[in-house]
């Protein structure tokens, strides 16, 4: 037995691509959790009907890749060549049937990482539509916090992905990690979430870089009934569940 999968128990919690690899084979269903920005960003554009490619980070690749598919591939969010970006306000707009390729070190990269099992990519704004159709999936279910990288490439754990991990963990029936307890109470502990995100870590770096609207629009809870799932390689929008 792996005494780090937390098997006997229906809810699980973990942390970046070791996560995944631990927990990917004895779940049902993974969840996706990178709120700054990639999973705010895949609820926006598959909540407007358009289709998330995620894709490997800085892999020049993607934009061959986009032009194959007949999509567009998201830049940077200082300058986005194609208008759409990880900035989750950039897609705000973005048109039905829309091909989007986005890169993501985070979110992105452990979307590619999950193999057959179902995968769904969760946030804030859509914590209890996620939790309810995961349970329509199977009993196992599994939420990964993406975190961020430090400049070494070793895993920096982030509130703001602790926090709607709890988020989603609060609405889930059945038995609780010790590590969901942990992730729950953190979000439990909370009222004003935009408050709080904005004053962590990586909401104080995208204020400095003069994205506060991300942070907003990051920091809803709830105002989403969009369920974006992983199929044939792009998130598309599962279904209206609350």
């Amino acid at each position: 037995m792996n005494i780090f999968n937390q098997n006997e128990f229906d809810i699980r919690f973990e942390w970046g691509m070791k996560g995944v690899e631990v927990l990917a084979p004895i779940s049902d269903v993974i969840i996706i959790v990178d709120v700054l920005s990639f999973s705010t960003c895949v609820d926006i554009a598959t909540g407007n009907g358009a289709l998330v490619y995620p894709y490997r980070w800085k892999d020049e690749s993607a934009a061959v890749y986009a032009t194959q598919i007949g999509g567009a591939v998201a830049g940077k969010r200082e300058n986005p060549e194609s208008g759409y970006s990880l900035s989750p306000s950039s897609l705000i707009t973005i048109p039905t049937n829309t091909k989007l390729v986005l890169p993501s070190p985070n979110g992105a990269t452990l979307s590619l990482a999950t193999g057959k099992v179902t995968t769904i990519c969760g946030c804030l704004r859509n914590a209890r539509a996620i939790a309810n159709y995961s349970q329509t999936a199977g009993t196992r279910i599994a939420v990964i916090a993406a975190g961020e990288l430090w400049p070494d490439s070793s895993l920096r754990p982030c509130f703001e992905d602790l926090i709607a991990a709890g988020a989603i963990i609060s609405f889930p029936q059945g038995s609780l990690s010790p590590e969901s307890k942990a992730a729950l109470s953190v979000f439990s502990a909370y009222d004003n979430l935009y408050e709080e995100i904005r004053r962590c870590s990586s909401g104080k770096e995208l204020l400095a870089r003069g994205f506060e609207n991300d942070v907003k629009i990051a920091s809803e809870f709830n105002v989403s009934l969009n369920v974006p799932l992983l199929t044939e390689g792009a998130y598309r929008p599962a279904g209206f569940l609350i």
